[in-house]
Protein backbone atom coordinates (compact mmCIF):
# COMPACT_ATOMS: atom_id res chain seq x y z
CA UNK A 1 0.00 0.00 0.00
CA UNK A 2 0.95 3.34 -0.28
CA UNK A 3 1.87 6.17 2.42
CA UNK A 4 0.02 9.57 2.88
CA UNK A 5 1.40 12.08 5.21
CA UNK A 6 -1.52 14.88 6.39
CA UNK A 7 0.82 17.90 7.46
CA UNK A 8 -1.67 20.53 9.56
CA UNK A 9 0.15 24.11 8.34
CA UNK A 10 2.59 25.88 10.74
CA UNK A 11 1.20 28.14 13.57
CA UNK A 12 -1.12 30.53 11.31
CA UNK A 13 -1.15 34.46 12.92
CA UNK A 14 -3.92 33.84 14.99
CA UNK A 15 -5.32 37.28 16.99
CA UNK A 16 -3.71 39.76 13.83
CA UNK A 17 -5.49 41.19 10.47
CA UNK A 18 -4.55 38.36 8.63
CA UNK A 19 -4.59 35.02 9.84
CA UNK A 20 -3.42 33.44 6.71
CA UNK A 21 0.35 33.91 7.28
CA UNK A 22 2.74 31.71 9.24
CA UNK A 23 4.20 32.95 12.66
CA UNK A 24 7.43 33.13 12.99
CA UNK A 25 6.86 29.84 15.41
CA UNK A 26 4.95 28.30 12.20
CA UNK A 27 7.66 29.00 9.94
CA UNK A 28 10.46 27.05 12.75
CA UNK A 29 8.05 24.04 13.15
CA UNK A 30 7.37 23.66 9.20
CA UNK A 31 11.15 23.40 9.23
CA UNK A 32 12.16 21.58 12.26
CA UNK A 33 9.40 19.10 9.95
CA UNK A 34 11.28 19.31 6.85
CA UNK A 35 14.41 18.25 8.92
CA UNK A 36 12.83 15.11 10.32
CA UNK A 37 11.72 13.89 6.80
CA UNK A 38 15.55 14.13 6.17
CA UNK A 39 16.97 12.55 9.10
CA UNK A 40 14.47 9.42 8.37
CA UNK A 41 14.96 9.62 4.44
CA UNK A 42 11.80 10.11 3.30
CA UNK A 43 11.07 11.18 -0.18
CA UNK A 44 7.78 11.95 -1.83
CA UNK A 45 6.47 11.08 -4.96
CA UNK A 46 3.66 13.71 -5.28
CA UNK A 47 2.75 16.85 -2.98
CA UNK A 48 -0.40 18.34 -2.68
CA UNK A 49 -2.03 21.64 -0.61
CA UNK A 50 -5.06 23.51 -0.25
CA UNK A 51 -4.86 26.99 -1.71
CA UNK A 52 -4.55 28.94 1.20
CA UNK A 53 -1.13 31.13 1.47
CA UNK A 54 -0.23 28.95 5.05
CA UNK A 55 -0.04 25.84 3.12
CA UNK A 56 2.14 26.89 0.74
CA UNK A 57 4.45 28.47 3.11
CA UNK A 58 4.43 25.57 5.53
CA UNK A 59 5.57 23.44 2.27
CA UNK A 60 8.19 25.86 1.22
CA UNK A 61 9.70 25.47 4.84
CA UNK A 62 9.55 22.14 4.60
CA UNK A 63 11.68 21.90 1.45
CA UNK A 64 14.52 24.56 2.69
CA UNK A 65 15.27 21.10 5.08
CA UNK A 66 14.88 18.42 3.00
CA UNK A 67 16.15 17.41 -0.50
CA UNK A 68 13.08 14.56 -0.62
CA UNK A 69 10.75 17.05 -2.45
CA UNK A 70 11.51 17.52 -6.09
CA UNK A 71 8.29 17.31 -7.34
CA UNK A 72 6.09 20.30 -8.95
CA UNK A 73 2.94 20.77 -6.02
CA UNK A 74 -0.59 20.05 -6.76
CA UNK A 75 -3.15 22.67 -5.70
CA UNK A 76 -6.50 20.79 -4.17
CA UNK A 77 -8.93 23.55 -3.03
CA UNK A 78 -11.00 20.80 -1.36
CA UNK A 79 -8.14 20.68 0.90
CA UNK A 80 -8.92 24.35 2.07
CA UNK A 81 -9.85 25.13 5.66
CA UNK A 82 -13.60 26.15 6.81
CA UNK A 83 -13.66 30.07 7.09
CA UNK A 84 -14.41 30.27 10.96
CA UNK A 85 -14.44 34.27 10.90
CA UNK A 86 -17.68 33.38 8.75
CA UNK A 87 -19.11 30.88 11.02
CA UNK A 88 -19.16 33.68 13.96
CA UNK A 89 -20.53 36.21 11.64
CA UNK A 90 -23.60 34.25 11.04
CA UNK A 91 -24.27 33.55 14.89
CA UNK A 92 -27.82 34.16 15.47
CA UNK A 93 -28.60 37.26 18.33
CA UNK A 94 -28.99 34.22 20.97
CA UNK A 95 -25.47 33.06 20.44
CA UNK A 96 -23.53 35.97 19.93
CA UNK A 97 -22.11 35.91 23.14
CA UNK A 98 -19.62 33.45 22.00
CA UNK A 99 -18.63 36.27 19.53
CA UNK A 100 -17.56 38.33 22.71
CA UNK A 101 -16.52 35.40 25.08
CA UNK A 102 -13.81 34.64 21.52
CA UNK A 103 -12.10 37.58 21.98
CA UNK A 104 -11.15 37.46 26.08
CA UNK A 105 -7.92 34.76 25.37
CA UNK A 106 -7.22 32.08 23.23
CA UNK A 107 -8.45 29.33 25.37
CA UNK A 108 -11.60 31.07 25.36
CA UNK A 109 -11.13 31.56 21.79
CA UNK A 110 -11.32 27.58 21.30
CA UNK A 111 -13.58 26.93 23.59
CA UNK A 112 -16.31 29.36 21.56
CA UNK A 113 -15.42 28.02 18.11
CA UNK A 114 -15.72 23.94 19.35
CA UNK A 115 -19.62 25.48 20.37
CA UNK A 116 -19.83 27.57 16.62
CA UNK A 117 -18.44 24.18 14.75
CA UNK A 118 -21.55 22.30 16.92
CA UNK A 119 -24.17 24.46 15.27
CA UNK A 120 -22.72 24.54 12.05
CA UNK A 121 -22.32 20.46 12.44
CA UNK A 122 -26.15 20.26 13.29
CA UNK A 123 -27.19 22.96 10.50
CA UNK A 124 -28.37 25.61 12.79
CA UNK A 125 -26.41 28.26 10.48
CA UNK A 126 -27.23 26.87 7.09
CA UNK A 127 -28.98 29.67 5.75
CA UNK A 128 -26.54 32.25 6.82
CA UNK A 129 -22.98 30.80 5.98
CA UNK A 130 -21.60 30.79 2.34
CA UNK A 131 -21.11 27.24 2.97
CA UNK A 132 -22.71 24.46 5.02
CA UNK A 133 -21.18 21.70 7.13
CA UNK A 134 -22.72 19.42 4.36
CA UNK A 135 -20.65 21.07 1.42
CA UNK A 136 -17.63 21.33 3.88
CA UNK A 137 -17.87 17.84 3.96
CA UNK A 138 -18.50 16.12 0.31
CA UNK A 139 -15.38 18.58 -0.65
CA UNK A 140 -13.15 16.94 1.77
CA UNK A 141 -14.20 13.42 0.55
CA UNK A 142 -13.58 14.91 -3.05
CA UNK A 143 -9.87 16.08 -1.98
CA UNK A 144 -9.86 12.81 -0.29
CA UNK A 145 -10.91 10.26 -3.35
CA UNK A 146 -8.77 12.30 -5.52
CA UNK A 147 -5.69 11.44 -3.44
CA UNK A 148 -7.16 7.99 -3.08
CA UNK A 149 -6.72 7.65 -6.59
CA UNK A 150 -3.01 8.48 -7.18
CA UNK A 151 -0.52 5.86 -8.14
CA UNK A 152 2.57 7.43 -6.00
CA UNK A 153 3.89 5.50 -3.59
CA UNK A 154 4.23 8.39 -1.12
CA UNK A 155 2.10 11.53 -0.95
CA UNK A 156 2.50 14.64 1.27
CA UNK A 157 -0.25 16.59 1.95
CA UNK A 158 -0.23 20.13 3.65
CA UNK A 159 -3.74 21.35 4.58
CA UNK A 160 -5.84 22.14 7.95
CA UNK A 161 -7.03 21.13 10.75
CA UNK A 162 -10.62 21.55 10.22
CA UNK A 163 -9.95 19.43 7.15
CA UNK A 164 -7.72 16.58 8.84
CA UNK A 165 -10.52 16.07 11.67
CA UNK A 166 -13.07 15.68 8.72
CA UNK A 167 -10.94 13.30 6.91
CA UNK A 168 -9.93 10.87 9.77
CA UNK A 169 -13.92 11.02 10.76
CA UNK A 170 -14.66 9.80 7.04
CA UNK A 171 -12.36 7.19 6.86
CA UNK A 172 -13.03 5.99 10.27
CA UNK A 173 -17.04 6.12 9.75
CA UNK A 174 -17.21 7.64 13.20
CA UNK A 175 -20.14 10.07 14.12
CA UNK A 176 -20.36 13.40 12.35
CA UNK A 177 -19.20 15.21 15.93
CA UNK A 178 -16.13 13.42 16.15
CA UNK A 179 -14.83 15.91 13.26
CA UNK A 180 -15.14 18.34 15.81
CA UNK A 181 -13.74 16.94 18.48
CA UNK A 182 -10.29 15.55 16.01
CA UNK A 183 -10.29 19.13 14.59
CA UNK A 184 -9.33 20.82 17.76
CA UNK A 185 -7.01 18.58 19.14
CA UNK A 186 -4.39 18.58 15.79
CA UNK A 187 -1.35 20.55 16.72
CA UNK A 188 0.28 22.76 14.22
CA UNK A 189 3.20 21.11 11.71
CA UNK A 190 1.63 17.96 13.24
CA UNK A 191 1.81 14.42 10.77
CA UNK A 192 -1.28 12.06 10.51
CA UNK A 193 0.35 8.93 8.52
CA UNK A 194 -2.35 6.55 6.52
CA UNK A 195 -1.80 3.58 4.27
CA UNK A 196 -3.74 3.72 1.08
CA UNK A 197 -4.74 2.22 -2.28
CA UNK A 198 -7.65 3.02 -4.78
CA UNK A 199 -9.73 1.09 -2.03
CA UNK A 200 -9.56 1.87 1.08
CA UNK A 201 -7.89 4.15 3.77
CA UNK A 202 -6.23 2.80 6.96
CA UNK A 203 -5.23 5.32 9.53
CA UNK A 204 -1.30 4.43 10.94
CA UNK A 205 -0.72 7.31 13.26
CA UNK A 206 -2.41 10.42 14.17
CA UNK A 207 -1.22 14.10 15.51
CA UNK A 208 2.54 13.19 15.63
CA UNK A 209 4.89 15.88 16.56
CA UNK A 210 8.18 13.49 16.72
CA UNK A 211 9.97 17.04 15.76
CA UNK A 212 9.10 18.57 18.42
CA UNK A 213 9.74 16.28 21.10
CA UNK A 214 12.70 17.68 22.42
CA UNK A 215 12.30 19.33 25.82
CA UNK A 216 13.90 22.70 23.80
CA UNK A 217 11.14 22.59 21.25
CA UNK A 218 7.87 22.14 23.82
CA UNK A 219 7.03 25.93 23.68
CA UNK A 220 6.79 25.30 20.24
CA UNK A 221 3.55 22.75 20.38
CA UNK A 222 0.85 25.17 19.63
CA UNK A 223 -2.74 24.61 17.79
CA UNK A 224 -3.43 27.89 16.16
Amino acid sequence: MAELFLVRHGQASLGTQNYDCLSDTGKRQSIWLGEHFALNGLKFDRVVTGSLLRHAQTLDAIRLATPGINVECEIHPGLDEYDFHALFRALRDEDLRLVESAKRSPRDFFKALRAVLRLWCEGALDDRVPETWRAFQKRVAVARTAIQQSDARRVLVVTSGGVIGAFMQQILQAPTAMAIELNMQIRNSSVTHCFFNHETIQLSSFNGIAHLDDPHRHAFQTYA
